[in-house]
């Protein structure tokens, strides 16, 4: 204690020579306040390098607000700075997090926390995700409160598995924020303690009971064993640098069907994704060119990938001619959808009555669960965008003595069955196999599954990409202009079509509401507006909320047998490049294409 003062009198003299750095007083005092609070020589380096060199802006763009939740939850990418993610910003976030946990939970001492990590991080922040984990379990840990900290990576369902789990959705995420922000200072040394987990009795480690649990549970989802042990299909699986392989080999040995076969360069972690453009199994073909030579070279019709943390699941079938089909996530829900349901009337002949059954889908998703449900007698809803929507009402439901059969979103995330509520790549990985061999008795492949679900259904064709774009006044300004595009209000028509409805999320309007009140819960730190045309099509722009994008997605939903499906391609692609070109204005903005 006797030290303090010294060291305040140095901390004001070392403001006065970082002041002149920047010459902003408010940069400067969050850059004084990161300096003294942080014990990472590395991202410590990394902010009195940019201090030195007069780095004003990259300064700003790091200090000048915090994370916020997006869709996602916190998101942001590796590096020094209240912006980024980093041994700092974690601890805060913990200690928010703990302090709104207590006041909600009189029990927390007793009832703990669970803590798992995957396999990223940056070499240059000295960050990986074991190490925030830790962390983080130090500081949980500091105050006597138990911690089930899994013992290696594991796949981020694993996590949300646990019966407790829960994602942090709105309002509470604003709350946690507002505990972080009073919570900034590190509480103590042990916070830093990234090796206090290995020394602390309060500390378990949860991996085997929750691998057993979890592969035990995910029987209910196998409905065909005895075909899968003797499935002719050969499976090729990606994990692309992440934590699914081993897990995805388990679900294939619980559902009676050898190892898929793995692509060895991207079977184990690696943070740099070194063999990969973009570690994103999303991006379709570009990324999954070792996983379809590996798939041609022995004979596998089927590639599945999981992403670094396995949640989301993308799939690639070989057609007649050698091309490969890349599924969109729609697809996918279209096909997972049937299959859910096609095995729930097997286990649940007549009488039974699927009026109690739910499957959910994002608002910015495919409508076919919507369209299958007025058919088969089901209940489909609509979220918003990010699977701590579909979470939470999972939950609501449950509890109201409801099942939920299937869950997806359009951006390749999807549960079958309610096993966790979040989206889970695993299951939903071995769920397609056992699919796929279940079609294979049928002599059908999945892309002829899919085009009979759209004949039964009527086609639902969908375009799905994004725009790239950092600079958050050029969004605002964009999205303000489409909200008083003609005479000081939203665009009355659209490629010649008249729009009929519009919902602005952002807002809170809705103008199909008598009220013009949207029934879904208003998002202001996120832009999100649909439109809805006289010819049926849907479209909706919004920015993403995990990365700088300006994402959007139309939708042309046919009754059955009502056109063939290249005229509906033909007129979806012609609305969607005119609200992409007129209202995004792309040049005009410098916003930046998708990468082909």
């Amino acid at each position: 204690m006797g030290d303090e003062p010294a060291m305040n009198g140095d901390l004001n003299a070392n403001v006065k020579t970082r002041c002149s750095a920047t010459g902003d007083p408010v940069l400067d005092q969050r850059t004084d306040q990161w300096l003294s609070w942080d014990k990472n020589p590395q991202t410590r380096g990394q902010v009195e390098v940019l201090l030195e060199q007069g780095s004003s802006e990259e300064l700003r763009r790091r200090f000048s607000s915090r994370m916020a939740f997006g869709t996602a939850g916190l998101r942001a990418p590796m590096g020094a700075g209240f912006s980024f993610i980093n041994d700092l910003t974690v601890i805060q976030t913990t200690q928010g997090l703990y302090v709104y946990l207590s006041r909600c939970f009189s029990n927390l001492g007793t009832r703990g926390v669970v803590v798992g990590f995957d396999t990223r991080g940056q070499e240059a922040s000295g960050c990986t995700s074991e190490r925030l984990a830790r962390l983080t379990a130090a500081v949980l840990l500091s105050k006597d409160v138990p911690v089930l900290l899994f013992s290696t990576y594991v796949p981020t369902p694993f996590v949300v598995y646990w019966c407790t789990g829960a994602q942090i959705s709105s309002p509470h995420d604003k709350e946690v924020l507002r505990c972080i922000e009073e919570s900034e200072e590190p509480w103590s040394d042990a916070c830093w303690d990234a090796g206090l987990a290995d020394r602390s009795p309060l500390k378990t480690d949860p991996l085997v009971e929750v691998t057993s649990s979890y592969m035990e549970e995910l029987k209910d989802l196998c409905f065909h064993r005895e075909l899968n042990l003797c499935s002719p299909l050969r499976f090729v699986h990606s994990a692309f640098h992440g934590v699914g392989h081993r897990y995805v080999q388990q679900a294939f040995s619980v559902f009676g069907f050898p190892p898929p076969i793995s692509v060895p360069e991207q079977r184990d972690p690696d943070p740099n994704f070194s063999s990969l453009r973009c570690p994103n199994p999303e991006e379709g073909h570009s990324v999954l060119e070792l996983s379809l030579r590996l798939a041609e070279s022995v004979s596998a019709r089927i590639v599945l990938a999981t992403d670094p943390d396995a949640d989301r699941l993308a799939v690639a079938e070989l057609l007649p001619g050698s091309d490969w089909k890349v599924f969109t996530g729609n697809e996918l829900a279209a096909l997972l959808g049937w299959w859910m349901l096609f095995n729930w009337r097997e286990r649940n002949p007549p009488p039974a009555d699927p009026s109690s059954l739910y499957m959910l889908a994002t608002c910015v998703s495919s409508r076919i669960l919507r369209t299958m449900a007025k058919q088969e007698g089901f209940r489909s809803e609509e979220t918003l965008p990010g699977f701590k929507w579909i979470g939470k009402r999972m939950v609501e439901l449950s509890d109201a003595g409801h099942q939920v059969l299937f869950a997806f979103e359009e951006s390749i995330g999807f549960l079958c069955g309610a096993m966790v509520p979040d989206k889970d790549g695993v299951s939903a990985a071995v769920v397609v196999a056992e699919m796929s061999s279940y079609l294979q008795t049928k002599q059908l492949s999945l892309t002829q599954q899919l085009h009979s679900i759209y004949q039964r259904y009527g086609f639902h064709v969908s375009r799905t990409s994004y725009l790239l774009c950092d600079h958050a006044p050029t969004v605002l300004r964009i999205f303000s202009r489409i909200r008083s595009y003609e005479d000081g209000s939203y665009p009355r028509s659209c490629a010649g079509h008249r729009v009929v409805c519009v919902r602005d999320v952002t807002v809170g309007y809705d103008s199909s509401q008598p009220d013009h009140r949207c029934t879904l819960p208003v998002t202001k730190s996120s832009q999100m507006i649909s439109f809805t045309l006289a010819n049926g099509i849907r479209a909706t722009l919004r920015t993403s909320g995990t990365e700088p994008k300006i994402k959007y997605y139309s939708e042309f939903c046919a009754e059955p047998g009502e056109r063939e499906v290249s005229g509906l391609e033909a007129e979806l692609e012609e609305v969607t490049r005119v609200l992409v070109a007129e209202l995004l204005e792309p040049e005009k903005n410098l916003l930046i294409g998708r990468l082909a």
